[in-house]
């Protein structure tokens, strides 16, 4: 077996700096200009979206009241919150909204505190990973690091995630968080989000199938099981195999953008996730179009690909 995804030297054609990219990769002005714009309105529609397909679909399950709703609504309330996690990475990036203080609470409250994220902890972690892939001090290398691994490995890390194991060392720490001072407020907002969608959803599944355990059934299990899968599957997309380095094509993935890996796992153009890291000042919707300039100019070639 391989040890190592790394592209060879092959691959890595230094075509950079173009009259459009910047020896980083980087769009020049006024292209950066153009690509840096926030869609603020279709941002708010986005957002009111990805609520009515995680809380929604729960609610639509409690509507129908047959055991194959209720299945349906797990596995896509799991989905949910990659919605939620990628719009919430957005807000992190200060990309969502214009305005900061409407950007941040919407980034919060809508987003990361009903994915039970601790968002401004998120940001900050967020932030050191971009500023060093896979060195020693990323906080996100527990995910990706140590690719490839053997079939038999990767059963277990993906049995875990199923069956709630990776789920439940998520939760603990916030649990353990409420009765920590320093931690508790952030805790005790993430809980008070919890209790809202738990109202939501206990208030619907009473009125529409007598169904009050919604919350712990459609909610909380899809976070503890789908979404730990899905949230492995997408970080090994994007960094598994790859090493430390100034180069993003080294560190960062390109993965071929298919309808069913954009629907369940990396949703909001967030599989363009080489282009994001090269810039990540860039909107997710223009992501394809920073791809593009990359393909191009030469930088990414059909090689870096991967299925």
């Amino acid at each position: 077996m391989a040890t190592t995804m790394v592209p060879g030297p092959e691959l890595l054609p230094a075509v950079l700096p173009t009259d459009r990219l910047s020896a980083r990769a980087r769009p020049l002005p006024p292209i950066r200009e153009e690509l840096r714009r926030i869609a603020n309105r279709r941002n708010a529609v986005t957002v009111a979206g990805a609520l009515l397909q995680s809380v929604g679909v729960v609610v639509a399950a409690a509507a129908v009241d047959r055991w194959w709703a209720y299945v349906a609504a797990v596995l896509l309330a799991g989905r949910g919150f990659a919605l939620l996690n990628i719009l919430g990475h957005e807000a992190a990036h200060r990309l969502l909204f214009d305005d900061r203080r409407a950007n941040d609470a919407v980034g919060r409250w809508l987003l990361a505190y009903p994915a039970l994220t601790p968002f401004d902890l998120y940001r900050r972690a967020h932030m050191a990973h971009h500023r060093d892939e896979l060195g020693p001090d990323e906080p996100d290398r527990r995910l990706y690091a140590g690719y490839p691994v053997t079939r038999a490995s990767w059963a277990r890390k993906l049995l875990r995630d199923a069956v709630g194991v990776s789920g439940w060392k998520n939760l603990r720490p916030l649990l353990a968080a409420l009765g920590e001072r320093g931690r508790r407020p952030v805790a005790l907002r993430i809980l008070a989000a919890q209790l809202a969608v738990a109202a939501v959803l206990t208030a619907a599944g009473v009125l529409l199938a007598g169904a009050w355990w919604l919350y712990p059934l459609c909610w909380l299990l899809p976070w503890m099981t789908v979404w730990r899968v899905l949230n492995r599957l997408r970080a090994v997309a994007e960094h598994g195999g790859m090493a430390r380095s100034d180069d993003r094509r080294v560190t960062t993935h390109v993965v071929r953008q298919r309808p069913v890996a954009r629907f369940w796992m990396v949703p909001y153009h967030t599989g363009w996730h080489l282009a994001h890291h090269v810039d990540a000042g860039i909107p997710w919707r223009n992501l394809p179009e920073l791809h593009r300039e990359l393909v191009r100019a030469g930088w990414v070639t059909p090689g870096l690909e991967y299925r």
